[in-house]
């Protein structure tokens, strides 16, 4: 489709203005891949738009310079529309049927459940991504992954239970978030989908069609936006709203990632200041943020916001703690990293020896990309990393709870819920008071290509081959044990033969 469109720029209250290099006078629209001067309204030709009129997804950055990206990387919303279109100051309730629907990942409720649930992860492919050519081999390449991890993540399991507790707990969210908003007078039905086990997104979808909702806001419980965590739900949900008539007339709207919201970040300031006071110097603690790591190509390669979401939201908290005349020492890590390939760094496992190495007695963790108790927090961080930093001369240890039900936290959620109504089946996409990123579900395939499309645009990470260990050397075998696991899963299919035969393992295929 080819028209003209009006780009509509809402202006933010000073408080919120952010400074950017002064060699750029532009903002970017990586999705529109048009520049608009700032504070001016620009025609745009030749645009592509969405089937139906619903709106396009507009992510528009400040061009700052390098030192400025990390601590300013904070998105300015525009209304994107064909026509010249406000959102409405209607009421948002009135006879509409409002749902809210909370995004997670899921997690096996038993020990039998352990196998089926990785394979349904690593059968993902924003969670796999193998190349074109061999995408035939996702299911099977799933298979013999989550057979050989399933062992080791059932002791795991074993050890916090026989099962993840992140099922109750999101249920448990869920209700504290209808009653919030039914105290904000805003009644709604509050549904959960997770992306890997039950309930699944499918499932809650076929209940939210029973209800018949009429006005839905998806909210995925992922604090910063990442193509394998929320890009895959939000990808799921789109495939399934295309095929759907009474979902495609359906009003609808994301909230991607609410990392930047007050209440988020107020809520992990208390829990923080209220650990340090366990310790009996508060002041020498260092807090160690601890996010759940994601491959390294996703950020270079693929343009996850993820990483530069992750160091803006530490940065806020500090911030905030600051003001509470909390100055402590603090560092980022990123933990959970698989296979051979490079990861997000550093690696929370190194950092931590590294603490120990340099002196650091004191430790307090705080897991930053986690809002729900679950195996990473409960086993990973409680046990294997606390084990560690004790051994790495660490003396005192702390960590501080997911958030959980926590009443700051789920109010700032309703308040989220409540601010993106008016913008339900409305061509927008931010709520610049709020810093609240919005984005219609019509969307969602824009906003992922947008990232995917960085593929094409980045030169390759590495362009000859480099001996050693290195960076590149690390990329390069990788990739080249990917392949090997290829090739060997072709000829154990296509032979009949070999060690995973002998193992007894190749058959489960079958």
């Amino acid at each position: 489709m080819n028209q003209s469109m009006n780009i509509r720029i809402q202006a933010p209250s000073p408080s919120l203005l952010l400074p950017r290099a002064k060699s750029s006078s532009h903002w970017m629209c990586p999705c529109l891949r048009v520049q608009l001067e700032t504070c001016a309204s620009s025609n745009i030709s030749k645009t592509s738009l969405v089937a139906r009129g619903s709106s396009v997804w507009c992510k528009i950055q400040p061009m700052f310079n390098e030192s400025l990206t990390k601590k300013y990387a904070s998105q300015i919303g525009a209304l994107v529309t064909s026509r010249a279109l406000e959102v409405s100051d209607t009421p948002v309730v009135g006879d509409d049927k409002i749902g809210v629907l909370l995004l997670n990942l899921g997690g096996p409720e038993t020990l039998e459940d352990v196998q089926p649930f990785l394979f349904n992860l690593f059968a993902d492919p924003d969670i796999i991504r193998l190349p074109r050519m061999f995408r035939f081999l996702q299911k099977p390449l799933a298979k013999f992954i989550s057979v050989a991890r399933a062992p080791k993540s059932k002791e795991g399991y074993a050890s916090i239970g026989g099962g993840s507790p992140l099922r109750q707990i999101t249920d448990a969210q869920a209700e504290e978030l209808r009653k919030a908003l039914t105290e904000k007078n805003v009644p709604a039905k509050v549904y959960v989908g997770m992306r890997y086990w039950h309930p699944f997104t499918e499932e809650a979808i076929e209940q939210i069609k029973r209800d018949r909702i009429t006005k839905l806001v998806v909210l995925p419980l992922y604090p910063q936006f990442s193509i394998s965590t929320s890009g895959s739900s939000l990808r799921l949900l789109e495939s399934i709203f295309r095929e759907d008539e009474y979902l495609v007339n359906m009003q609808h709207t994301v909230i991607p990632s609410w990392y930047q919201r007050e209440g988020y970040i107020k809520a992990m300031a208390d829990l923080i200041e209220k650990e340090l006071r366990n310790f009996d110097r508060p002041e020498e603690v260092m807090i160690f943020f601890s996010a759940h790591g994601v491959p390294l190509a996703y950020v270079e390669e693929a343009g996850d916001p993820y990483k530069a979401e992750m160091e803006e939201c530490v940065d806020l908290i500090m911030e905030e703690l600051e003001k509470r005349r909390l100055n402590n020492a603090y560092t980022l890590a990123y933990q959970s990293r698989v296979g051979p390939v490079e990861w997000l760094k550093p690696y929370t496992d190194e950092t931590i020896i590294e603490l120990g190495q340099k002196g650091v007695k004191s430790l307090l963790a705080v897991p930053i990309s986690f809002v729900s108790e679950h195996i990473e927090t409960l086993e990973e961080i409680d046990v294997e990393y606390k084990e560690l930093a004790l051994k790495s001369g660490v003396e005192k240890w702390g960590r501080v709870p997911a958030l959980g039900c926590e009443p700051t936290f789920i109010s700032d959620l309703a308040d989220a819920v409540i601010e993106s109504l008016p913008y339900v089946g409305a061509m927008a996409v931010s709520n610049l008071e709020a810093r609240q990123s919005l984005v219609p579900l019509g969307s969602v395939e824009e906003l992922l290509a947008a990232y995917d499309s960085q593929r094409r645009e980045l030169p390759p990470p590495v362009t000859v081959w480099e001996w050693g260990w290195t960076k590149s050397a690390e990329t390069w075998n990788g990739r080249a044990a990917m392949l090997a696991v290829l090739v060997l899963l072709v000829l154990e299919v296509t032979t009949g033969e070999g060690f995973l035969h002998q193992w007894g393992i190749l058959p489960l295929f079958r």
